[in-house]
C-alpha cells in the first residue's frame, strides 16, 4: 500500500480507485468532488462540514449522534407530496404511480419546449443534459420492461443511452455524440411510456410478486431471472429521480441565462 504523507495532491484525479479501509488524517478535501462513490461504513470525526451538497441513497447516517435519514425522507415527502406514491405496495399502486409520473413528465416536457433549444443539450455540473436524460430513460425502460419483463432479447433503439459506469455490452448502443431533436426523443419516450402503461394495465398482485423468465441472450440486465417488483421499481425510481434532476438543471440554466 502507498502512504501519502505531507503530499500536495491538489487537483489530482482518482477514477476506478479502491480506497477501502484507507485512513485520512489532517486531510484538506475542500472543493473536492465525489461521484459514484461507495461511502458505506465511513466514519468521520472532528470534521468541518460547511456548505456541503450531498445527494444519493441515505440510510443510517448519523450526524452528531442523530440519524438524519428519516428526517431527510420526511422532508422530501413534504416537499413532493406525490413522492410517497413512488413506493407502491401492490399492482394498483404501481398504476397510480405511473399516472402521476406521466402527468409530471408532461409538465416537464412543456417546460423544455419553452426553453432555448441549445440549452437542452447543455450539461450542468457535469450531469447529463436534458436530451441525454431522456435517452437514458429510453434505455431504462427497454432494459427493465421490454427485456427483463417482456422477454425481448434486444429491444434497444440506437438513441438508448446506458449509464456511464456500465461496461460495453455487445449489441447495446452507446452513442454519446448523438444530438437528436427534442421531438424525436419525446416521440420515442411516448412509445416506451405506452409500453409501461400497457404492462401495468394488465398487472396483477400475483404477477407483481413473481419473477421474470430469464433472457439468455447477452445484454442488460444480465441473463437471469429478476423479481417483477424490482424491475418495475427500477423504472419508477428512474423516472421520478431523473425528472427532479431535469427540473433542478432547468432552474440553474434559466438562472444563468437571466
Amino acid at each position: 500500500m502507498t502512504d501519502f504523507i505531507d503530499e500536495n495532491l491538489t487537483g489530482a484525479r482518482f477514477e476506478g480507485v479502491y480506497l477501502t479501509g484507507a485512513r485520512f488524517h489532517n486531510v484538506d478535501l475542500s472543493g473536492a468532488r465525489f461521484q459514484l462513490v461507495d461511502l458505506t461504513g465511513v466514519m468521520i470525526r472532528g470534521a468541518d462540514i460547511v456548505d456541503v451538497d450531498i445527494s444519493g441513497q441515505i440510510r443510517n447516517v448519523r450526524i452528531n449522534g442523530v440519524d438524519v435519514a428519516p428526517l431527510v425522507e420526511a422532508e422530501l415527502d413534504r416537499r413532493h407530496p406525490d413522492r410517497a406514491k413512488m413506493r407502491p405496495a401492490d399492482a394498483e399502486g404501481y398504476r397510480q404511480a405511473w399516472d402521476i409520473l406521466e402527468r409530471l413528465w408532461q409538465q416537464t416536457a412543456r417546460r423544455a419546449r419553452a426553453m432555448a433549444p441549445e440549452l437542452l443539450y447543455e450539461r450542468v455540473d457535469g450531469e447529463w443534459s436534458f436530451i441525454e436524460t431522456l435517452r437514458h430513460l429510453l434505455f431504462a425502460t427497454d432494459a427493465w420492461v421490454s427485456r427483463a419483463i417482456l422477454g425481448e432479447p434486444s429491444p434497444w433503439h440506437p438513441l438508448d443511452l446506458p449509464h456511464d459506469e456500465m461496461p460495453d455490452e455487445p449489441g447495446v448502443p452507446r452513442d454519446r455524440a448523438a444530438r437528436p431533436s427534442l421531438d424525436e426523443v419525446l416521440a420515442l419516450r411516448a412509445d416506451r411510456m405506452a409500453t409501461v402503461r400497457e404492462v401495468l394495465a394488465g398487472l396483477t398482485d400475483e404477477q407483481l410478486n413473481g419473477v421474470t423468465e430469464p433472457v439468455l441472450e447477452p445484454g442488460y440486465p444480465e441473463p437471469e431471472s429478476f423479481p417483477v417488483r424490482r424491475c418495475l421499481g427500477a423504472v419508477i425510481n428512474e423516472e421520478w429521480e431523473h425528472r427532479l434532476y431535469a427540473e433542478r438543471d432547468f432552474d440553474a440554466l434559466e438562472a444563468q441565462a437571466s
